[in-house]
């Protein structure tokens, strides 16, 4: 029988890395309209706010680059590839959203703050990107992770269903539960129309009176290297950036959010503090007709294991999309090889045919290869450049910041313009000798 604990009023699996590996001509062609049109508008007066560069137009950077201009700033927003493309961390079709964290209460109150900001956005976009389904997790052998995370829960308010293997099957008959012991459905939780997102929140940018350009940055010339704790820091401005093209762009403050190139761009600072490695993902075609599979039936999953796997399900008109949140080996996100590998699809299929008996055998819809850029401890990097009073480094998703898009673009536009100090759970001071 399902035991429903209701724990207030209120309501791991875990910026430019790939997700897909074809537009399409006519997503192509749409693409291209649609940064014609917002390169064609105006920015704002140059009698308003500061004037604010934000390189990087993924999750960290649109979301920053938008919370910027409704807050009077004059801002650039800069991708090398444009919003939601193929080899940014923050493409693909789709991403889970979870408050679940285990015993990080900092990261599930910015993930509740995010699934706020999500859906006051959607609603002012009137487009749905966060599709509320509920998050079931599976816990076989070691449940701690959900253990620690529901007291943390209780206190922020947010409720959860906890049901047993053989309620779980009935509600959800296209799992098969054997050998789990532990199944927590998270009912707030959904997941993310990602490339979507990152598409409308560089139009609201530029409609809302930004600018969008497709543009390479050069490395910055900044003093030093890695400062100890306790050494005098000598800080200097960045006056403007150089371009790829020649150009120079200049401005009063600049954000830096480029996912797995932050190493390349900052190497005497950030160098190794970010590591991108080599994830796949696999989609498998789910059988005709079959209603088990749909999105309102059968909600994304997370199955602790380990290792640890997660899934979304069909919506959209996709199949089942699997990912195992093991980190991979080293890649490098601008030349690396991006074939899906024969072995990884074989241990997609052996863990999906267990667990999902009826896609024994589905013909695989898609394969991708993308990465997760990590920090040293999977926790984000956003901070002032310690040589630089007016430059920002905001990255380190660590394969589960795209759902923070909005808490952290929130968060990072209140530091630019004075609002707010660096927060130290997420300033690099903690990895100084």
């Amino acid at each position: 029988m399902t035991r429903r604990r209701r724990t207030g009023r209120g309501d791991r699996a875990a910026g430019l890395g790939r997700k897909g590996t074809d537009l399409g001509r006519r997503r192509v062609l749409q693409t291209a309209g649609a940064l014609a049109f917002m390169n064609a508008l105006p920015a704002r007066s140059a009698s308003r706010g500061p004037r604010v560069v934000v390189v990087g137009a993924g999750a960290f950077g649109g979301w920053t680059a938008l919370m910027l201009v409704r807050k009077g700033a004059r801002v650039t927003l800069l991708d090398s590839r444009g919003a939601g493309n193929t080899i940014a961390s923050s493409a693909g079709e789709t991403r889970v959203i979870r408050a679940v964290y285990g015993d990080n209460a900092v990261a599930m109150r910015m993930a509740i703050r995010a699934m706020e900001l999500w859906k006051e956005n959607q609603a002012r976009f009137n487009m749905v990107l966060f599709r509320e389904r509920g998050l079931l997790w599976l816990a076989s052998d070691d449940d701690s992770y959900l253990a620690a995370a529901l007291p943390l829960l209780k206190v922020a308010g947010r409720t959860w269903d906890e049901m047993t293997p053989a309620a779980a099957a009935k509600r959800y008959p296209a799992i098969d539960f054997d050998g789990v012991r532990r199944i927590i459905l998270e009912p707030a939780a959904g997941y993310l129309l990602a490339r979507q997102a990152c598409e409308t929140v560089a139009r609201a940018v530029v409609s809302e009176g930004g600018e969008l350009r497709q543009a390479e940055v050069r490395p910055p010339r900044l003093p030093g290297g890695r400062p100890s704790k306790s050494a005098a820091i000598d800080r200097v401005r960045l006056d403007a950036l150089s371009l790829a093209d020649g150009g120079r762009l200049p401005a009063d403050q600049f954000v830096f959010a480029c996912g797995p190139w932050l190493g390349s761009l900052f190497p005497d600072l950030i160098g190794d503090w970010v590591r991108p490695t080599r994830q796949e993902l696999f989609t498998f075609t789910t059988p005709a007709g079959d209603t088990r599979f749909f999105d309102d039936r059968l909600p994304p999953w997370v199955d602790l294991g380990p290792p640890l796997r997660y899934g979304i399900p069909g919506g959209e008109g996709r199949g089942m999309k699997f990912g195992d949140d093991t980190r991979g080996p080293l890649f490098d996100p601008t030349s690396g090889d991006r074939t899906p590998s024969a072995e990884g699809e074989r241990a997609a299929r052996a863990y999906l045919e267990r667990r999902f008996p009826a896609l024994r055998g589905a013909p695989l819809e898609s394969a991708q290869v993308c990465q997760y850029e990590n920090s040293p401890d999977n926790r984000f990097l956003i901070d002032r450049h310690p040589h630089a009073t007016n430059v920002f480094i905001v990255g380190g998703g660590s394969g589960h910041g795209f759902k923070h898009g909005p808490a952290v673009g929130e968060m990072v536009a209140a530091m630019v313009l004075g609002e707010r100090p660096v927060d130290e759970t997420f300033s690099l001071r903690r990895f100084f000798n």
